[in-house]
């Protein structure tokens, strides 16, 4: 009989920017400092919402950063850190269900 594993909670971690080259310094800055597993980095996109009283449509791109739950404040940390923005979105979602094996992966490669 096999016994399963137990593998961290992997959350899936978005935050946005203004540029296609920041994107890519958040999503590889994080990869190498081990704060998430992977980056994908999708855009542009449009964005609407309220700033400072004002309605505001801005091109941005989002990148999605996977990452442990043990990791998360670290890379809270280091993202709110890099990034240029006052207020920077930063959103982790559960990941529910996976593969196994990706899971395993993404905690793999976030293990300081």
């Amino acid at each position: 009989m096999t016994h399963p594993t137990t593998t961290p909670a992997v959350l899936l971690v978005l935050t946005t920017t203004d540029a296609a080259d920041k994107a890519d310094t958040l999503a590889r800055g994080a990869v190498e400092a081990r704060l998430a597993a992977c980056a994908q980095i999708s855009g542009p996109v449009t964005s609407v919402y309220r700033w400072e009283g004002a309605v505001e449509t801005a091109a941005e791109w989002q990148v999605f950063l996977k990452t442990t739950d043990e990791r998360y404040e670290a890379l809270e940390s280091w993202l709110r850190e890099a990034h240029d923005y006052d207020t920077p979105e930063i959103i982790a979602t559960p990941v529910t269900r996976g593969s196994a094996a990706y899971l395993a992966w993404v905690a793999t490669e976030t293990t300081a």
